[in-house]
């Protein structure tokens, strides 16, 4: 799997992850306050976890910006 292909899964299971957060607080309504918290920190956990591998993902994406010192080649005529 190419960086990118993994890049990309990861921000969708991160915009997910985040998405539910409001769904979560509906599931964890009924139980006692210390698993509500319990949940909620491990999703705020995972969140965080996916942030990071996220950010590891795009620092190891190569820049072929031309202000980054990479040159873009011209085609040939």
């Amino acid at each position: 799997m190419t960086n990118s292909v993994r890049l990309h899964r990861v921000q969708q299971t991160l915009r997910r992850f985040e998405q539910d957060i409001p769904l979560l607080n509906m599931r964890v309504k009924d139980l006692s306050i210390e698993r509500q918290e319990s949940a909620r920190r491990f999703a705020a956990e995972l969140i965080e976890q996916t942030k990071a591998e996220l950010a590891r993902l795009m620092e190891e994406q190569p820049d072929d910006r031309p202000e980054a010192g990479h040159r873009i080649s011209e085609p040939a005529d």
